[in-house]
């Protein structure tokens, strides 16, 4: 399976966040653990309801967890009109 375009510091605002655990955030989440861990890994992009949830357990705002990494819009704009 290739990994998504959308990045994540979910591992890092873990361990911030008293070395949160996958299952812990998994729980507060209302997910799996192994839905965390392909999300953590790149391996799955989570829906928008379950990012902000993923957001809200560590009180940030959804951009400030994932970022989108795929092609930028002028780039697409440019492929499109030709």
């Amino acid at each position: 399976m290739a990994k998504t375009e959308l990045k994540n510091q979910i591992r890092r605002l873990r361990f911030d966040h008293e070395e949160m655990t996958q299952q812990e955030l998994a729980n507060r989440a209302g997910v799996t653990r192994q839905t965390i861990i392909a999300i953590e890994g790149g391996k799955y992009a989570p829906s928008l309801m379950l990012a902000f949830r993923i957001a809200r357990v560590f009180s940030l705002r959804v951009e400030e967890v994932f970022e989108y990494e795929g092609p930028s819009a002028s780039k697409q704009n440019q492929s499109e009109s030709t």
